[in-house]
C-alpha cells in the first residue's frame, strides 16, 4: 500500500478504536473469507469501518452490494472483481485501488483465482447502522 493511502486509512481508523462489529451481514455464499475490524467510528449519520479482509485461494466473497461506498487497496494477491454483467471490472496486484459504489444496482463479487491469499485493506463509508454488505443472488453468471 502506498504510504499516502495508508496514512489516509490510518487517519480514518484513528478517529476511534472500538470492539468487533456484531451482526455483520455476509455475502451469499462467502467461501474462504476472513476479516478483522481494525477500527470503527460513527460521525454524524455515517459509519466508518476499517477492515482487513483475507480471501483464500479458490475463495469468493459471494454476490453482494453495499449501502455506502467502499475504498480498498490490495496488499497481496491478484484482483479478480466482477460486476453484475459477469464482466471483470477490476484487475491488478498489490497496490491496486478499488472503489465499490453504493446500492443494489452495484452487485459484485471478488473471486480469488490466484494461488496465494488476497489481502485487502477496506474503508467502508456507510449510513449509520447499515450492515457491511447486503446479500444478493447470482445475477446469472456461470460462476459464484
Amino acid at each position: 500500500m502506498t504510504s499516502g493511502l495508508r496514512t489516509v486509512l490510518a487517519a480514518a481508523a484513528a478517529l476511534t478504536l472500538t470492539g468487533a462489529l456484531a451482526g455483520t451481514a455476509h455475502a451469499t455464499p462467502p467461501d474462504g473469507v476472513s476479516a478483522v475490524i481494525l477500527s470503527r467510528t460513527t460521525i454524524g449519520d455515517m459509519d466508518y469501518v476499517l477492515r482487513e479482509i483475507t480471501i483464500a485461494p479458490g475463495g469468493s466473497t459471494g454476490w453482494h452490494y453495499h449501502d455506502g461506498t467502499l475504498y480498498a487497496i490490495f496488499r497481496q494477491g491478484q484482483l479478480f472483481h466482477y460486476d453484475a454483467n459477469c464482466e471483470q471490472d477490476g484487475a491488478g496486484g498489490p497496490g491496486t485501488p478499488i472503489v465499490e459504489r453504493a446500492g443494489s444496482g452495484n452487485v459484485h463479487v471478488e473471486r480469488n483465482l490466484g494461488t496465494e491469499p488476497q489481502i485487502l485493506d477496506v474503508l467502508y463509508v456507510l449510513p449509520a447502522g447499515s450492515p457491511l454488505s447486503e446479500d444478493a443472488p447470482n445475477p446469472g453468471c456461470p460462476f459464484e
